[in-house]
């Protein structure tokens, strides 16, 4: 089959194309994925241009990565860029120990946090190990926020920790020309901006926080990255499903059912992009492209055909009425950065 070529956006020491790929889903989040299909999935990925590939010890505790360094063994290497993250020490044990997470099948092993200097360089090297990748381009910190630690002092604690120790890792493998660049992986965008604040980021990716159902990220933070010329890769670009499903029984958001009044403003959502012959899907990504910040949206896939359907949202055309008459509706922010003309 002929590979496609997609759009490429450069940011500062990175060059990704425009429609990255999510690995979560090849951790079996949520379900089971055959090995078959996993590969079937990422060879899908491949002929479809993308070049882009994010993954993390976390999905299907280490069996993405280890998904995804089969796949990048059939391929020439310098053709990927490839990230993955720091933050959760791996540690094989018994199946009576192994975690409840939202991934299932899974390896029998636990983790453990660790942000501190030693930490990283070993997170570091596992992953390589994991993926049998003699480099990875960008290296994430990993939930190092308040969602997943489950206090803002425990996530200072862990903030701490890294601007201690794990911080100094980083920029020496950043320095040494081991890693491209160096960031941040959350899902909160306040901490993001009190990072870029405070050290030396390339990038962030953030999940789930600057879409068609939330800006506020819009009000500071992105127009700082702008203005710093740091990189935004843009992780649950459908805040887990419902901006792709649209407000279907049983439609997620934020990894859990979403609620009654985010299935109402997805359905006025919805409303809008059906009067104009756009799928919700359509718009939901085709709005975040259109932000100068962000280099990279990154869904995720669990199936050769979902890849399929990728490509068809990014083909999309999304008339400049539609943001219009979404802004005129209070649905999307005024200063969201959207085009006033029609994509040729």
């Amino acid at each position: 089959m002929m590979t496609r070529t997609l759009q490429t956006r450069k940011h500062g020491p990175m060059a990704l194309t425009a429609l990255g790929f999510g690995c979560a889903p090849l951790g079996n989040l949520y379900r089971p994925v055959p090995e078959e299909v996993a590969q079937a999935t990422l060879d899908a990925a491949y002929d479809a241009g993308i070049r882009y590939v994010d993954t993390a010890p976390l999905y299907g505790l280490g069996l993405s990565e280890e998904r995804l360094g089969r796949a990048l063994a059939r391929w020439p290497r310098d053709e990927w860029q490839l990230s993955t993250k720091i933050g959760r020490i791996l540690i094989d044990c018994p199946p009576e120990e192994v975690p409840e997470t939202i991934f299932h099948d899974i390896p029998s092993r636990r983790f453990d946090y660790d942000y501190g200097y030693d930490g990283v360089l070993r997170s570091y090297e596992d992953s390589l190990k994991r993926m049998g990748s003699d480099r990875i381009d960008i290296l994430f910190v990993h939930d190092i926020d308040i969602w997943t630690h489950g206090s803002r002092e425990a996530s200072d604690a862990k903030i701490r920790e890294l601007m201690e120790g794990g911080y100094k890792a980083l920029e020496e493998l950043r320095a040494a020309g081991d890693v491209k660049a160096i960031g941040v992986g959350i899902n909160e965008w306040d901490i993001c901006e009190r990072l870029a604040r405070s050290a030396d980021f390339d990038c962030f990716l953030l999940a789930g926080r600057y879409t068609l159902l939330e800006q506020e990220a819009q009000e500071s933070f992105l127009p700082l990255c702008v203005a710093r010329g740091i990189g935004i890769i843009l992780g649950g670009p459908y805040n887990s499903g419902i901006l792709a499903t649209g407000p279907v029984e049983g439609a997620k958001y934020n990894y859990h059912p979403a609620p009654p009044e985010i299935l109402a403003r997805a359905g006025r959502l919805q409303a809008v992009c059906e009067a104009h012959g756009v799928r919700l899907v359509e718009a939901a990504l085709h709005f975040l492209l259109n932000h100068p910040a962000i280099v990279s949206v990154i869904p995720g896939a669990a199936a050769p055909e979902e890849v399929a359907r990728n490509l068809e949202v990014l083909d999309a055309k999304v008339p400049a009425a539609l943001w219009r008459d979404l802004k005129a509706e209070g649905l999307v922010r005024a200063d969201s950065p959207l085009p006033e003309t029609d994509p040729a």
